[in-house]
């Protein structure tokens, strides 16, 4: 009898898979900005066709590791940040990496309770929630959309703090006497719709990140539930693990 197995044939590999492996090892060897080849001479090079090398391009544009510049060229893409999963700000986050933190406040408004809020803040169906939409950048660049709610009866007089673009940790701590002490965090992935892709500056269906964090202070009491988008192409998180 013939073994079944000695006639099984390994996988074929796609052409764009063999050149996105070529364009890796090229990578290892450029510095951040540094120009790889066109579009036309790869597709020289490696005997394919253009669409095959745009698809190669395509992949390592989403995964960060090229930049791509309309008019200009492909580029080495910048070393993803890599964020520690820990309870600190964004703006402690981001100086950690040695860069400027900075935020765009996009929408800042009360809305009544409702759907998932009243079980997570703890609050009775219907009162006031403040809720704040922030455009998150490190050095200038967009890196998150982040959308914070906070129950406005515990923390009356915050919107102005925050439209005077006051540190949102910083006023729960001085202002109002919030220690934190820990959060439940998830990360699921999704893809950039055309709001988020705009206020990001990356392209529809870029690959981003989901994060939504209850945190909770010394007392027992949530004080904010987060709703936050990460550029997957520029970010990275990081953690440490132990056996229980």
């Amino acid at each position: 009898m013939v073994d079944t197995l000695s006639r099984t044939r390994a996988p074929r590999e796609p052409k764009y898979w063999a050149l996105k492996q070529h364009l890796l090892d090229l990578l290892e060897s450029l510095p951040p900005g540094a120009a790889i080849p066109t579009e036309r001479s790869l597709a020289t090079e490696f005997g394919v066709s253009r669409t095959t090398v745009r698809q190669a391009l395509a992949d390592l544009t989403a995964e960060g590791r090229l930049h791509r510049v309309q008019g200009k060229g492909t580029f080495a893409a910048e070393p993803k940040i890599a964020q520690r999963l820990q309870l600190s700000s964004y703006t402690e986050d981001i100086r950690a990496q040695g860069r400027e933190p900075s935020s765009r406040l996009l929408e800042i408004d009360e809305i009544p309770a409702e759907g998932d809020l009243p079980k997570l803040l703890r609050i009775r169906t219907g009162a006031k929630v403040l809720r704040v939409q922030r455009l998150r950048l490190a050095d200038g660049e967009p890196m998150a959309l982040e959308t914070t709610h906070l129950p406005s009866a515990r923390f009356r007089g915050l919107r102005k703090h925050i439209e005077s673009g006051g540190s949102l940790y910083e006023a729960l701590q001085e202002r109002y006497g919030v220690e934190l002490e820990r959060a439940e965090e998830t990360i699921e992935t999704s893809l950039a719709g055309p709001q988020e892709a705009e206020l990001l500056g990356a392209d529809v269906g870029m690959p981003v990140l989901l994060l939504e964090r209850q945190t909770f202070a010394v007392d027992g009491k949530p004080v904010e539930y987060v709703h936050s988008i990460y550029r997957g192409d520029r970010y990275k998180f990081v953690t440490t693990l132990t056996r229980p």
